[in-house]
């Protein structure tokens, strides 16, 4: 299957680039400046097992139709990624993105119909570095996608075939928005606190009243979710717990980017959550100050 990639960042480097490793037809679609970098250095992904490097295809502008795209963009990139991507999709056309919160959902099947844009989830915990090579910092790197219905659809095996076996755990999910909302609680929680404490999840817990705050805020995120009617799993539950109980100076990338002055997904991760507490009258305090305290660093850098 021909599979292009949209943005070659530390998500869209580090899962087309494993792909491209494993002998997938992986097609980049780049900026001119990301182009060069990757041109002269390669595509290179520093993690656990080393480093791998590529030489992947890179191409500025879409050359035809693809079997399978990744959006590998950030939120506040979608509708600029979107708009000169029209000739890359045929009629079976699988478009799979990778983006936090669920906003995206929405603009996708209105741009691709339901019968194209499906749901994914990735976790990993990656960035680029100075050179502009793909480094994972730890263990994780899963993938999951599907049908945003749950239904049957006779792509699911070619899909499925294409994304397995390169290195990563990939898997064809049945409950993909179930799983949305559940990363999307995840990365609420992380990123409101580590933003408006400015510190570590490690560092917080160290703090007084630090583990309390980091329960309620969990406490609030998801009495959201449940009033949207996607409460999380028990498993799902478990990995916040776990995720915020940790004494190590765990970040989310919604604190790397605002520490490193970059544009940050404030609306996708934390405003949209917001939104949907109004919606349903649910009460936030936490998670409400902490969409305020973005808010305030996005006008600063504008």
């Amino acid at each position: 299957m021909r599979i292009l990639v949209l943005g070659a960042g530390a998500t869209g480097g580090y899962f087309g680039g494993r792909l491209a490793g494993a002998g997938r037809d992986v097609t980049f679609l780049v900026r001119p400046q990301r182009a060069a970098v990757l041109a002269e250095r390669g595509l290179r992904i520093n993690g656990p097992e080393g480093t791998l490097t590529v030489a992947p295809r890179l191409i500025t502008e879409v050359d035809g139709a693809y079997d399978v795209v990744l959006l590998a963009v950030k939120s506040y990139g979608l509708d600029a990624a979107l708009a000169g991507i029209g000739p890359a999709i045929g009629p079976r056309t699988v478009v799979i993105p990778l983006l936090n919160g669920v906003r995206h959902l929405d603009t996708l099947v209105a741009a691709f119909g339901p019968e194209r844009a499906w749901g994914g989830v990735c976790m990993i915990h990656a960035t680029l570095d100075e050179w502009g090579d793909v480094v994972r910092m730890t263990g994780l790197h899963r993938l999951a996608y599907g049908p945003l219905d749950g239904g049957p659809d006779d792509r699911l095996d070619a899909v499925t075939a294409a994304l397995s076996g390169a290195g990563f755990d990939s898997r064809a999910s049945r409950d993909i928005v179930a799983e949305l909302w559940e990363k999307w609680v995840l990365l609420a929680t992380m990123g409101s606190a580590t933003t408006l404490m400015r510190g570590s999840i490690g560092a917080i817990n160290a703090s007084p009243g630090g583990p309390e705050f980091l329960h309620a805020l969990m406490a609030e995120v998801i009495a959201v979710a449940t009033a949207a009617g996607h409460a999380p799993r028990e498993r799902a539950v478990g990995m916040v717990q776990g995720a915020i109980s940790t004494t190590e100076p765990t970040t989310s990338s919604l604190y790397r980017d605002l520490i490193a002055g970059l544009p940050i997904e404030a609306d996708s991760i934390v405003g949209d959550m917001v939104a949907e507490a109004a919606k349903h009258a649910v009460g936030v305090p936490l998670l409400a100050a902490a969409y305020t305290a973005l808010s305030v660093h996005t006008a600063s850098r504008a």
